[in-house]
């Protein structure tokens, strides 16, 4: 039996037979002599004191490097090759902003350009229905308006009227420069501080918000 308070341990000679009474367990997992269960003597611990120094706990443990040598290396071409994608990808996107204002702006310019010569065309054809236009006026004032004639001459004022045609000019309105061209100076009844339209020879002619033909008119000065 091995002396109170020291652990059985094998010996070069083999391990010794250990009878079951010969020692009891208790819940510390420590060895107690025969007889002294349940009793006040000392903890054999189950690792010996000297065991801690086969751990050594201080040393620094070397975090295990991951991948393949050749997968570490192809990791900085990866990243360069990716950051080439979007440069070339910024590149491409500054082209595509690019064509797509000058698309809108020659958008622009070509409805413009067509909206210019829709006009032209209009103030042509306006110019070329002048003198049927002073016609029609000159009728309207003798009051020659009968039958069938009149009935084209409101179906031209409707078409001409459709395309912004309005003529103008009156006796008694203030006279305007831009809009009315002076030939002579006749007199007015009645009281004004401005200088007035005293006679129409001839109407203005305006398209939209241009003056195709100012109204040639008499004035009369302030009284």
């Amino acid at each position: 039996m091995a002396p109170h308070g020291v652990r059985r341990w094998a010996c070069s000679a083999g391990p010794l037979p250990l009878r079951r009474d010969d020692v009891t367990h208790n819940p510390r997992d420590e060895f107690v002599p025969d007889g002294e269960a349940g009793g006040d003597g000392p903890e054999v611990p189950l690792i010996p004191d000297d065991a801690s120094e086969l751990l050594d706990v201080d040393s620094p443990v070397e975090a295990p490097i991951e991948g393949s040598a050749e997968e570490r290396t192809a990791a900085p071409a990866a990243s360069g090759r990716e950051g080439d994608l979007e440069a070339a990808l910024a590149e491409r996107t500054a082209d595509l902003q690019r064509l797509h204002a000058e698309y809108v702006n020659y958008k622009k310019r070509v409805d413009r350009d067509r909206d210019v010569a829709r006009q032209k065309g209009v103030e042509q054809v306006v110019n070329d229905l002048l003198p049927v236009l002073d016609a029609i006026d000159a009728a309207r004032q003798h009051e020659e308006f009968e039958g069938g004639f009149r009935l084209v001459v409101d179906a031209l004022e409707k078409v001409t009227g459709k395309y912004g045609l309005v003529a103008f000019g009156e006796v008694g309105e203030e006279f305007d420069p831009n809009v009315h061209e002076a030939l002579m100076h006749m007199p007015l009844e009645g009281d004004h501080t401005t200088t007035v339209v005293s006679a129409v020879i001839q109407k203005g002619i305006r398209l939209g918000d241009r003056i195709v033909r100012p109204a040639r008119v008499g004035v009369a000065d302030p009284a």
